[in-house]
Formats: structure tokens, C-alpha cells, sequence
């Protein structure tokens, strides 16, 4: 009898173990859609599945010889430090829901290589699917753009969803355009500025996927306008909006200087578009000759109407709640708005705003450093991979005072950011390199 129980415990252990086994190999079969990389040693990719993509790359990092040639790295980030738009189209427009990705694929080795071609990176929006319930914009957009045809619903001006494929460039992945909001579907009517993309790197022709990586997509509706254009705030002016407020003194203040064409009183001419007449390079709009551009236009006017603080640059650029500066140098260093780009008088002469930025040497923090191109979102080193892909974006430079900024860095080094861990990219760390050139 106890030599019976004994081969019945035996074959129920045996049993066990075959059934723990096929569970862990179906986790990994080739019906998963994300499989892990077969670089991965079992514990790690086991590691994967129950912690997600945080620990993506830890492999690489903890010990080299776990890898295996042919392996990819997938570096992204999105080119502003905030991209914000319109709460209410109704009445005017300065900007549209517009955000924009980057990416760049690497294959690892020594050196490491940058690879667009037989390559497709792939964009996502987990929490965030939709946008038109959540915004006005595709109501007013066929007046505002002068389109043919009204604007497919949760489809942006350059033709981008909230999920697709990104271009690719010549060094690069971009996703230009996307419309995305910053309400999330599981809560649609909080903001919740610094929203979450999955990007997924593929090979085109066997759709194996290579690499992954989450990053920030930040947007805000939050341009406080209405801290002084609210009802009465300014010369009196009370039509129960703030939008059609800031129209009205507009038109008793500039009516007279129309130019040819645009005669009528903008509050008959709604929704407006400020940059129909105010040439905006963030839209790629000339404007009128004659007319200055928004930037100038805005900075301006209220030049000595509010002081040369970051509370007050707070009104117009996100904001009170976002704060869209967030970067180490103002969490390590107390740097502001004013200490790069100077007061409004000084941003209202920048003849080329958008395209022509302070530069980090500028600054007169970093004047060891040169930038190859005039805008640091642009700028390239070490190999040609762009200052953000480990810097991360203007005003996010890393280390971020926000959490979801750092989601991408800890999946690729273990550690927040800037990315500095040599084996990220390359097979066996480097000797007396120069990351800056």
C-alpha cells in the first residue's frame, strides 16, 4: 500500500511539472502576440511577462553575453516638451490637437548602426483611442483649414490617427500630426497631460517584432486665457465667453488695420484661425505680409502687462496645473522660461520663432557643446543619434520631474535618464569616447 501511495505521489509530481512546463512555453509560443527576443535568457523573459515592458532591456544591461547578434534597441521620444491646443473651437483657434513621435531603431553591435530600411515602427495609444468626444475640433475644422471636405473623425490634418505606422526618414521614424487629447478613455474628463504611447519596432517583411518602447506624449489644453480675458476682466468687455471676449477687443482695437479681405469684424467670422493672419511656423502658416506673427504679435501685447516670471508665462503656455517645464534643469538648478529664452520683449524680436530657438550652449551653462543643427529637437551626436533620443525632449530634459518621462529610460537602462549606459547599443563598453561628437 505505501509503495502504491508513493508511485501515485511520484506520478502526480511528474504530471505537475509537465503541466508547468507547457504553461511557460505557451507564454513564449509563437501564438504570443508580442514574443519575447530569443536573446533573452529564460529568467529574464519569464521576468517580462509578469512585470511588462519595464524591464524590456535589462538584459542587455546586467550581463552582455546573454545577447546575441542581431539584436535591436528601439530609442523614442516625442520632440516637444509639451504640445498643447484649443480647449473650445468654436470661436477661435491657435493651435489643433497635433503631437508628434520620433524614433530611431539601432542594431546593436560595435559599432552600433542606425536602421530605417526593412524596418516599420508602429505607434499606439493604449488609454487613448478616440478623440472626437473629447474635443470640438472635428466640428470646426473644415472652416478653420479651409479643407475640402470635412476632417475624418479622430483622423488629424496630416492624415495620422491614434495608431499607425510612424514614416520613416533618413535617420529616422516620425509620426507627425497625431491628434491626440489629453483625456484618457478610462477617465475622459480629467486632463491628464502626460499621456502614454507604446511604439513597437517590426520587421516589414516577416513582421517579427524587434523592439518596444513606451513613451510621453504630452499635451494640454491649459492656456489661461481667462485669467484676464474671463467676463469684465478687460476693458469691460462681458459676451459670456472668453474666446469671443479676446475677438471682441480685438476687433475694437485693430479693426481699423484689416487687411484687404478680412474686413468684417471677427466675431462675424467665427471660428477664426489666428494664424490665417498671423504667420505661425508651428503650422507651417504664412500669415499676411505686413501682419506680425502670432509670436510676436502675442508677446508683444503683453509686454508690461505681465511680469517676466514663469507664474505669468504660466497663462498662456501649460500652466498652472501642467507645468510643462519639468526638466533637470529646473528641478537641480531653479532655471526658468526667462533663463533660455529671455523676457516678452526679447522672445517678441525673434524673427523666426519656432524655427529659431535658444541653443544649450546659449544658456552659458554648456559652451563646451555645439549644436550640428539650430534647434536642439534637430541636433545630432554620437553617431548620428539625435541630443533627445538620450536627452530627452526640450523642457523634459532628463531627469524629468515627472514619472512618466522615465517609463522609457528604466526600461532601457534600469535607471532614469539621460541614457548613459554604454551596452544599451553597444555588444562591449567602449573606451575613450566622447558622446558629444
Amino acid at each position: 500500500m505505501f509503495k502504491k501511495t508513493k508511485m501515485l505521489l511520484l506520478a502526480f509530481l511528474i504530471a505537475s511539472v509537465l503541466l508547468l512546463t507547457s504553461m511557460i512555453v505557451s507564454t513564449f509560443s509563437a501564438g504570443d502576440e508580442n514574443p519575447p527576443s530569443s536573446a533573452q535568457p529564460i529568467f529574464a523573459r519569464q521576468l517580462q511577462q509578469l512585470a511588462g515592458p519595464f524591464f524590456n532591456y535589462l538584459p542587455l544591461i546586467l550581463n552582455s553575453s546573454t545577447t546575441l547578434p542581431g539584436d535591436y534597441v528601439l530609442l523614442g521620444w516625442n520632440d516637444l516638451g509639451m504640445h498643447c491646443y484649443n480647449r473650445d473651437f468654436q470661436d477661435l483657434a491657435v493651435l489643433p490637437p497635433y503631437n508628434n513621435l520620433w524614433a530611431q531603431v539601432i542594431l546593436r553591435g560595435d559599432p552600433p548602426q542606425i536602421v530605417t530600411s526593412n524596418i516599420q515602427v508602429s505607434y499606439t495609444f493604449p488609454d487613448n483611442t478616440y478623440s472626437v468626444v473629447k474635443s470640438n475640433f472635428w466640428t470646426y475644422a473644415q472652416d478653420l483649414f479651409n479643407l475640402p471636405a470635412p476632417l475624418e473623425a479622430n483622423i488629424g490634418l496630416t492624415g495620422k490617427g491614434l495608431a499607425g505606422e510612424m514614416d520613416a526618414h533618413n535617420d529616422h521614424f516620425a509620426a507627425e500630426g497625431i491628434p491626440l487629447t489629453e483625456f484618457s478613455d478610462s477617465d475622459p474628463t480629467t486632463p491628464y497631460p502626460y499621456q502614454i504611447a507604446e511604439l513597437v519596432a517590426r520587421d516589414s517583411t516577416t513582421g517579427q517584432q524587434l523592439a518596444n518602447l513606451t513613451v510621453v506624449a504630452p499635451v494640454s489644453t491649459e492656456m489661461r486665457c481667462d485669467n484676464c480675458h474671463a467676463d469684465g476682466g478687460v476693458e469691460d468687455i462681458s459676451t459670456g465667453r472668453t474666446e469671443t471676449n479676446i475677438l471682441t477687443l480685438h476687433d475694437q482695437e485693430n479693426q481699423d488695420e484689416y487687411p484687404s479681405g478680412h474686413r468684417n469684424p471677427l466675431m462675424n467670422s467665427r471660428p477664426v484661425l489666428c494664424a490665417e493672419c498671423h504667420a505661425s511656423n508651428a503650422l507651417a502658416a504664412p500669415g499676411i505680409a505686413g501682419i506680425p506673427s502670432l509670436s510676436r504679435a502675442m508677446h508683444d501685447k503683453h509686454k508690461g502687462e505681465l511680469p517676466d516670471t514663469q507664474t505669468f508665462c504660466y497663462n498662456c503656455h501649460p500652466g498652472p496645473s501642467t507645468q510643462c517645464l519639468r526638466d533637470v534643469m529646473s528641478t537641480d538648478h531653479d532655471m526658468t522660461c526667462i533663463d533660455c529664452h529671455g523676457g516678452m520683449e526679447e522672445v517678441s524680436q525673434n524673427p523666426s520663432p519656432w524655427l529659431q530657438e535658444p541653443t544649450c550652449s546659449q544658456s552659458g551653462c554648456h559652451t563646451d557643446i555645439t549644436q550640428n543643427e539650430p534647434l536642439y529637437r534637430n541636433s545630432t551626436a554620437h553617431g548620428g543619434i539625435y541630443c533627445a533620443a538620450c536627452h530627452d525632449s526640450p523642457h523634459a530634459i532628463a531627469p524629468s520631474r515627472e514619472a512618466n518621462d522615465s517609463i522609457k529610460f528604466f526600461q532601457l537602462q534600469n535607471a532614469e535618464g539621460p541614457l548613459d549606459q554604454c551596452l544599451v547599443c553597444h555588444t562591449t563598453t567602449p573606451d575613450n569616447v566622447d558622446i558629444h561628437n
